[in-house]
Formats: C-alpha cells, sequence, structure tokens
C-alpha cells in the first residue's frame, strides 16, 4: 500500500504542477518537505488529517492515492516550444496518463478488446519522397479514399487509437505514444483551431506509423511527419487535381483559402506541400513566409466548417452507465466530473 499511495501522491502533485515545496505550503505547512518526500519514497504514510489535506491541496478525492496504477506510457513524442518548462511538461505527461488509464478503464469495464494493427509497419521511410507512397498505402488499407477527411479525431478512434483532447498550455502542440506497449495515443490541444488540431493529430500519427530509416536526425523525422501529416490531409492526386502538376511562380490567396476550406489543411500547410512536390520553388516559399510571419493563425484567411473532436470515451461511459455495469458515482469519477453535473447531462430511457 505504501508503494501505491508513494506513486499516486508524486502523480498528482505533478499533475497539480507542483513542487514539494509548494504542497508544503498549500496543505498549511502541517506536514515538512522531508514528509512529503518520506511519503513519496515509500517510507511514510500519513494519517487521515494529512491524508484529506493532501487530497485537498491537489484536487483529488481521497480514494485516488490508493486506486490501483493503471497504464504506464512508452515512447512519448512529445511536440512542445522550450517556453513550457519542466513543470508543465510533467504535469502534461501526467494528465495524459490519468486520461488513458480512465479511457483503458472503461474499455475493460465493457470488455472491449481491440488489437491495433499498423499496415504500413514494413515500409521503410529514408526520405521525403517515401512519405506519398506511405500514404496512398495507408488510405488504401483503411479504405478512406483520397477525398477531405471529414473527422481525423473519429476515423483514428476508429483505427483502435486512442485519441485525446487536453486543455493544456498553448505552447504545448500534441503528443504520441503507446499505453501498456500495445495501445496507440494520439493527444492533442484542444485549445487550437481546427486546421491545427487535425494536422498535429496526423503528424503524431506519422510518429506511431512511420518506420523510419535509423539514419535519420531527429530534426528530419521532424519534417518528414510534418509532410505526412500534409500528404494525409490532400494526397497527392488530389493536390494536383486542385493546384495543378506544373511548376508555378505563385498560388493566389483565393486558391489557398478554397483548399483550406474543403480539406481542412492550413494554408501553411498547402505551401509546404506545393514546396515538397516541386510546385513552387524555394523562392516562392519563402517569400509566401514573410508574406504569412505577421498571421501565424491565419486570420481572416477561411476556416474548416467541419467537426474536429471525439465523443467515443463518453459515449463508452454512458453506455456503460444505462446498462448498469457502473454507478452514477462511478461514472462522473471516470469523465472526471462531479455527480451532479454528470446527473444533468445522463437521461436513460
Amino acid at each position: 500500500m505504501k508503494e501505491l499511495f508513494a506513486k499516486r501522491l508524486k502523480s498528482a502533485r505533478l499533475l497539480s504542477a507542483m513542487s514539494q515545496d509548494n504542497l508544503v505550503e498549500a496543505m498549511g505547512a502541517i506536514v515538512s518537505k522531508n514528509a512529503i518526500s518520506k511519503y513519496e519514497k515509500g517510507q511514510m504514510m500519513p494519517n487521515s488529517a494529512v491524508l484529506i489535506k493532501l487530497a485537498k491541496a491537489l484536487n483529488v478525492k481521497p480514494d485516488y492515492f490508493f486506486r490501483p496504477l493503471g497504464a504506464e506510457i512508452e515512447n512519448i513524442e512529445f511536440r512542445k516550444r522550450s517556453v513550457l518548462g519542466v513543470k508543465k511538461t510533467n504535469a502534461i505527461k501526467q494528465k495524459v496518463a490519468e486520461s488513458v488509464e480512465r479511457y483503458l478503464e472503461i474499455e475493460d469495464l465493457l470488455q472491449i478488446k481491440s488489437a491495433f494493427i499498423n499496415p504500413i509497419k514494413d515500409l521503410v521511410i529514408s526520405n521525403i519522397s517515401d512519405i506519398d507512397d506511405a500514404v496512398n498505402n495507408l488510405l488504401k488499407a483503411w479504405k478512406l479514399g483520397i477525398n477531405a477527411l471529414p473527422n481525423v479525431i473519429e476515423i483514428l478512434e476508429d483505427k483502435e487509437i486512442k485519441v485525446i483532447e487536453l486543455d493544456a498550455d498553448l505552447a504545448f502542440d500534441g503528443l504520441s505514444g503507446w499505453a501498456d506497449g500495445a495501445v496507440p495515443i494520439i493527444v492533442v490541444n484542444k485549445n487550437y483551431n481546427i486546421e491545427r488540431k487535425r494536422f498535429t493529430a496526423l503528424h503524431e500519427l506519422g510518429h506511431l506509423l512511420l518506420n523510419f530509416s535509423k539514419k535519420l536526425s531527429d530534426k528530419e523525422i521532424e519534417r518528414l511527419c510534418h509532410a505526412f501529416a500534409g500528404a494525409m490531409l490532400i494526397p497527392y492526386e488530389t493536390f494536383i487535381n486542385e493546384i495543378g502538376s506544373k511548376k508555378r511562380k505563385s498560388v493566389s490567396l483565393s486558391e489557398l483559402i478554397s483548399i483550406k476550406e474543403t480539406y481542412g489543411i492550413s494554408i501553411q500547410a498547402i505551401m509546404a506541400r506545393a514546396k515538397n512536390l516541386g510546385i513552387i520553388d524555394e523562392y516562392s516559399f519563402v517569400k509566401f513566409r514573410k508574406y504569412i510571419s505577421g498571421n501565424r493563425e491565419e486570420k481572416g484567411l477561411g476556416q474548416y466548417k467541419g467537426k474536429e473532436h471525439s465523443d467515443r470515451f463518453m459515449q463508452l461511459i454512458y453506455r456503460a452507465a444505462s446498462e448498469e455495469i457502473i454507478s452514477l458515482s462511478k461514472a462522473a469519477n471516470l469523465s472526471n466530473e462531479k455527480l451532479a453535473a454528470f446527473r444533468d447531462q445522463f437521461i436513460a430511457l
């Protein structure tokens, strides 16, 4: 029990982006930093009064500390800006672990067994020319066609990938990894616009699926994941139909906005794709980059009108509650909501 409590306490503290000193202060200094350290090392257990104070300071229920540990997240590919900082980075990782743990628990309660298959695992990616082949093979294997993808997150979840939208600092883009070595995880920042969420989800898919040559650097892999995301959003044949196959000196803003609104891909990603395919040259691309540098969010430059959200996790909770596999209290706990709020939105017919 000491070991379980120790791990849960440290997880809750990191989730709250607190140092041990911060936690002592939040508890009104009723225990020392040394005591917190001993709790986290499994050398000592708190009494009931301290336990309640810990739970209140960390905004968790006391029984959280004794809940069995869930999924282990491995091979994390973390997209963030350097300004995010260590505390916030650790907090995000803990939020992800908590979310995945709840996701896998509800699937286990419903006896949902899923096995992820990577249909392009045998294709070795050495350079950017390999990306379109990988995308074409994946689209064919997943029977997605070459038209606009309606809801990227929903598609990924249909393919047994757990997608989590996280309310996080804007310095965080997304991450990918594996839970218990077998369950693929993609996390996107829910606070970004729809085009960016779609692109980030597919960039992270690249990290999960693509079999990169060992010779590639981390920077080259990032660039190839960018290219993969762009190619998934607008495959080669579709892109050529929209913009032409011949070299162009320039592309009109009206064309770019139209493609953006149809395919849910940013103007910046469209132009990067045009450069990758040799339709525009380096000079034209640099000229465009200078133009867009003052408006990276592309405000006033069109918007994709589709949906980009997954309801699967909550649907599983509603299903388990309506079939009385779990209580409403358990359902509220899994959905990270207060019981009264969950009751208000749950109606069993």
